[in-house]
């Protein structure tokens, strides 16, 4: 018949769900190391439970080996003269065992060995619980409410507690002790000094876990639920498709007069769920996914970055974006896609910007004009004129309105703008501004025309450009030898 002792050990073992085994080890351990700090000795030492008489005993072990030489630890071993000589029959590797009085153990030890004791079955349930629920986390368990912590609740699982923290829990929620619940099985946290199984209330499995428990349709896969996006105790989006063209996905989920759909939000606390239909078209489920809001259309902004771009109306786009971002941000967890939403206005503008922008001509800097020296340079920059068009544009009594800028200055930069556009081939593209050479030639053939010309610079001008245009070289050279000599003559 067992003893007092061994039947206590198994009655603990039931208890804890660990095996009886595990504790009478723990026992054994706690007795030899309080034995090892009594008696002050490095020896091998070990305890023994006799089960029939709840006796424990610690001894001293030693192994046999055969002679002097091999002996590398004096303490440990004995050669097999000396242990033959105490036990005749002992052979080579056995061990030899001296049994240490353990009714000589104080208060100090027999503490030290009951905490020894409570540490390996501590240890050993932990163990039991992580091999029992590894392999069962995302599972959904029924709980009941053991009590309610400032900030966590724990939960009875049968064979183990569970812990919910406060950010796995829904604000809609309150719990009473003694009430049973629905949880997910979050994880198994090995080294957490309390209860080491982590359920939620606010995982998304748990919604999945009531439309299949609610809706026969999900049950027997006739509804497929494709994706399902959460924020607890808000809002939920869950997208469905039918693998049956004759059942409604969405009609299914909501119930007669949305009884099954009812029965899921109480279960939630109230929480609002969308139910929508499943789309592979990905324009089509996001204009799906941001309901109640109108969508008018949907782009595809990168297809490596999986980025859409959604266009309302200006009326819908709070509707779209939802309280606080949370209508968006559901549809772009639902999707996986990024979502950029955008009002009819705010994209009116971004065209018109962009066309802006092409149509703007390219700003070329001044200091691209090298005939016009530093110090003139210097002059334009202070004065604000830092292009090459910026100073096309300007007119002579504008120019001569900067400090420092004569007749003779302002000669040279006319000069020297010309010579700078005029480097461009004629079948190259030309910068768009007014070159001032044009505007001369111009009006110095009218003045020819009306016959009041002023100036020999004018009528050369004027049979320089009469002989281009009659295609005559001797025109042409006539008139450019008049314009050498009009510009000598005024120099």
């Amino acid at each position: 018949m067992a003893s007092v002792l061994y039947q206590t050990i198994e009655v603990l073992s039931r208890d804890k769900g660990i095996d009886p085994q595990v504790v009478v080890s723990a026992v054994e351990d706690a007795i030899a190391l309080a034995t090892r700090k009594y008696y002050k000795t490095p020896e091998n030492m070990r305890g023994e439970l006799d089960k029939e008489t709840g006796e424990i005993r610690a001894y001293v072990y030693k192994t046999v080996v055969e002679t002097p030489e091999m002996v590398e630890d004096s303490i440990n071993q004995i050669t097999l003269e000396e242990a033959r000589a105490v036990a005749p029959e002992v052979e080579v590797g056995a061990e030899l065992r001296y049994y240490k009085p353990t009714d000589v153990l104080g208060r100090i030890a027999a503490q030290m060995a009951k905490q020894i004791i409570f540490q390996k079955v501590r240890e050993a349930e932990r163990d039991t619980v992580f091999l029992e629920y590894n392999h069962r986390i995302g599972e959904v368990l029924t709980a009941t409410v053991k009590r309610l912590e400032p900030q966590d609740v724990i939960f009875d699982l049968g064979k183990a507690e569970a812990r919910m923290p406060k950010r796995e829990q829904s604000r809609l929620e309150q719990f009473s002790v003694g009430e049973r619940v629905r949880v997910v099985l979050l994880r198994v946290d090995r080294a957490a000094r309390g209860p080491q199984v982590i359920v939620s209330r606010a995982a998304k499995e748990l919604v999945q876990n009531l439309f299949h428990s609610e809706v026969p349709e999900i049950y027997d896969n006739t509804v497929e639920i494709r994706a399902i996006a959460r924020e607890a105790g808000e809002r939920t989006k869950i997208a469905v498709m039918s693998r049956d063209k004759d059942v409604d996905p969405v009609g299914a989920c909501v119930g007669m007069k949305g009884m099954r759909v009812q029965s899921i939000i109480r279960e939630l606390r109230g929480e609002k769920i969308d139910i929508i239909e499943y789309s592979e078209e990905i324009t089509t489920f996001a204009e799906k996914a941001l309901q109640p809001a109108k969508v008018s259309r949907v782009s595809i902004a990168d297809l490596s970055e999986k980025q859409i771009e959604v266009i309302v109306d200006d009326s819908q786009l709070s509707l779209a974006i939802g309280k606080k971002g949370q209508n968006v941000r559901l549809a772009a967890k639902l999707l996986g896609w990024k979502i950029d939403i955008k009002s009819e206005e705010e994209k009116r503008q971004e065209v018109e910007q962009q066309m802006q922008d092409m149509a703007a001509p390219a700003a070329t800097p001044v200091e691209q004009v090298a005939e016009l020296g530093d110090s003139i340079l210097q002059k334009l920059v202070a004065a604000g004129i830092t292009t090459v068009e910026a100073l096309a544009d300007m007119t002579p009594e504008q120019l001569e309105e900067i400090p420092g800028i004569g007749e003779k200055t302002l000669e040279k930069i006319g000069v020297a703008v010309r010579h700078y556009f005029g480097q461009y081939a004629s079948d190259e593209e030309r910068p768009a501004v007014e070159v001032p050479e044009a505007a001369e030639v111009v009006e110095a053939a009218t003045v020819a025309a009306d016959g009041q010309s002023e100036s020999p610079a004018a009528d050369a001008a004027v049979a320089h450009e009469d002989g281009r245009e009659a295609g005559s070289e001797e025109g042409a050279a006539v008139g450019e030898k008049a314009v050498a000599e009009e510009r000598a003559s005024t120099e």
